[in-house]
């Protein structure tokens, strides 16, 4: 073979060597693009994060573009802190996907929002630009409708944002909050995943999960908030801004416990 460029030879070199004794990452590496492969070269430092990115590459399909918005937006540290019940709410086959599936923090920095708006300006802008924000949501969702309406009773209930997650094979309640978390906000997240685990949830599907979406929270109550919950809920925030809280940087799981969760991607 020829024609390579001096630094694409340089390129294979720097990626022959990181990976020649790594066995696992090897095949996910011939899995994606040069391009792509390169992209995680460059921009990742560390081979966990890097393993992360492979394998979301492959799973997803995302193209290098997504790929880049990705790692600049820090998915893989957004994914591992993850605020969530599914420990005790799921089965071990479905705990990694399903953790892997939601972030911590959503960056919508594509809307075309003021910090002052409400959750009903919050819900049209998303849908406005749907394939934007299901992309931020990371890849295997499908929209499945806004207030979208259960009935008990006789009394009708709205949730907000309806989606499906293929690979889990869930339907996913979005509640959108404008401000800071609150406790009660899981009671009303169970009630809807009871509703719609009986009257909208397919024979052959699993479990519905709830992922609670707000302006800011505090960590111990939603700590406190999830730990007796019964039914798979998360809670995350959303900001227009990519930057990671710097008191959460030294809060990620330890090396082998994120070894655990990637390989369920």
């Amino acid at each position: 073979m020829s024609g390579f460029s001096r630094r694409n030879v340089f390129y294979m070199r720097e990626l022959f060597l990181l990976y020649r004794e790594n066995a696992k990452v090897q095949p996910l590496v011939a899995q994606i693009g040069w391009s792509h492969n390169l992209v995680i070269l460059q921009r990742c430092a560390d081979s966990l994060e890097r393993e992360f990115y492979l394998r979301a590459t492959r799973r997803y399909g995302w193209s290098k573009n997504v790929l880049i918005h990705q790692i600049d937006n820090q998915a893989y540290q957004k994914s591992l802190l993850g605020q969530t019940n599914f420990d005790q709410a799921l089965t071990p086959a479905l705990r990694g996907q399903a953790k892997l599936a939601l972030k911590d923090e959503y960056s919508f920095d594509f809307l075309e929002l003021g910090q002052l708006h409400s959750e009903r300006e919050l819900e049209r802008a998303l849908i406005s630009r749907v394939e934007d924000f299901l992309r931020e949501m990371g890849g295997m969702f499908t929209f499945m409708g806004s207030q979208f309406r259960l009935e008990v009773e006789g009394d009708e209930y709205f949730i907000d944002l309806l989606l499906f997650h293929r690979r889990l094979r869930s339907l996913v309640a979005i509640e959108l909050k404008i401000g800071r978390f609150l406790p009660e906000f899981v009671g009303k997240m169970q009630f809807y995943l009871a509703a719609l685990d009986d009257q909208v949830r397919q024979s052959d599907e699993n479990p519905s999960i709830g992922i609670i979406l707000c302006k800011d929270k505090k960590r111990m109550i939603v700590e406190y908030a999830l730990r007796d919950a019964r039914k798979p809920i998360g809670v995350a925030t959303y900001a227009i801004t990519r930057e990671l809280p710097e008191d959460l940087q030294g809060q990620l799981p330890s090396a082998s416990v994120i070894s655990r969760l990637l390989r369920s991607l």
